[in-house]
């Protein structure tokens, strides 16, 4: 199964358009096919084989000369000291699109290559798929076991059981890595702060109530938090600030960049677990505002959404910035529409009445239509 990705596009324009296209995303997400596909006639290296890189490493020089048609290095950040040879090797000529590097710990990659390579290089983020692209495979699926399967590649191409499939990512891709980014000496610590998190999904992030419950220092759980955000594993949604006269939370929400993975940490195995969940509701919601990010990662663009809440508790789930003007999502799970939905879009348009390009509740309900100039909206069909 071979599904194309939205990306595919902006990733040629890059090429075009600088020597060096680095591709960064969480384990599994595809940046390795993504590169093959799109580069059929590069040579293609993995930095995680020792062999590989031990021959790399004897001679970078000939290693670069050999590839000059072009060459795909994955998880070029086991032998960082690669970007420096590129670096000369771009310095001294004028082609482009001669190298596409893909790395997964966002942290260690976008250091690398900020040392090295800051000008040099296009920077792009592949997630797991979008609704739009794996629209085909999820026909049929009830809301709930979308939720279940995610969207990682794996799950879909080979037909996994999702929770076993997670299971085994989160063992053999997240605890690993989780090693060699930082020295984490309780696994079993680290181990429950990650599945707290995905409790608290869709809640502020709150270091002092992690800290105590698991009994480490506020310190350790920034730490941790930083930890999963250079893996991919979790997304932080800043909340949005303006001269509102209005007093504004400041702390971040949390999300998991997958669904499927949050409901697996969450202990969800079936169907009938996520339909009586008390988290339902914010697992769908994890799910549309990710689908929003991905969108913006597939253009090439950098996240940028946000939440509203002040001290009243008028809350917006996501507000997207574009220039001056503002784009409003409330987000809910329910198939049937109810007025009071609109609360919270009702308030921050009349306290911004000038500023509002686009106010969208969007729900699993199948009926599209606008009420009190708010469209009402299916979540498969936000981003197509």
């Amino acid at each position: 199964m071979l599904i194309r990705r939205k990306i595919e596009s902006e990733l040629k324009e890059m090429a075009l358009q600088y020597p060096v296209v680095t591709i960064t995303g969480p384990r599994q997400s595809g940046k390795t096919t993504l590169a093959k596909m799109v580069f059929p006639l590069y040579s293609y290296y993995s930095f995680e084989n020792p062999d590989t890189r031990e021959q790399v490493q004897a001679d970078p020089n000939a290693f670069l000369k050999a590839n000059a048609n072009g060459v795909i290095i994955d998880e070029f950040q086991h032998f960082p000291e690669i970007l420096s040879y590129i670096q000369g090797v771009v310095d001294s000529s004028a082609a482009k699109g001669m190298f596409v590097l893909t790395g997964s710990n966002q942290l260690s990659v976008l250091n690398k290559v900020n040392q090295s390579l800051a000008g040099r290089t296009a920077l792009l983020k592949l997630l797991p798929f979008s609704f739009s692209e794996v629209k085909k495979e999820i026909q049929g699926l009830s809301l709930n076991q979308i939720m279940l399967h995610g969207f990682y590649p794996g799950v879909y191409a080979n037909k996994l059981n999702p929770y076993k499939a997670y299971r085994n990512y989160y063992e053999t891709y997240i605890e690993r890595d989780v090693r060699q980014i930082s020295n984490i000496q309780n696994l079993r610590q680290f181990q429950l702060f990650i599945r707290l998190c995905a409790g608290r999904i869709g809640q502020l992030f709150n270091a002092s109530a992690l800290s105590n419950e698991i009994g480490v220092s506020n310190q350790t759980i920034k730490h941790w938090l930083s930890i999963l955000e250079a893996s991919y594993i979790v997304y932080v949604l800043p909340p949005w600030h303006a001269n509102l006269k209005k007093r504004l939370v400041k702390s971040p929400k949390l999300y998991f960049y997958d669904v499927g993975l949050a409901s697996f940490l969450l202990g969800i195995e079936n169907e009938k677990h996520i339909e009586t969940h008390p988290l339902r509701g914010v697992l769908f919601e994890n799910m549309v505002l990710l689908d929003l990010v991905k969108n913006r990662y597939n253009t090439g663009l950098d996240s940028n959404f946000y939440f509203y809440r002040d001290n009243h508790n008028n809350e917006v789930d996501v507000v997207q910035e574009q220039g001056y003007g503002l784009n409003l999502y409330e987000i809910k799970s329910s198939s049937t529409f109810h007025q009071n939905f609109l609360k919270g879009l009702n308030y921050l348009t009349k306290l911004l009445p000038n500023r509002i390009n686009k106010s969208m509740l969007v729900y699993s309900g199948s009926d599209d239509f606008e009420i009190q100039n708010h469209q009402v909206m299916n979540y498969f069909r936000i981003v197509e």
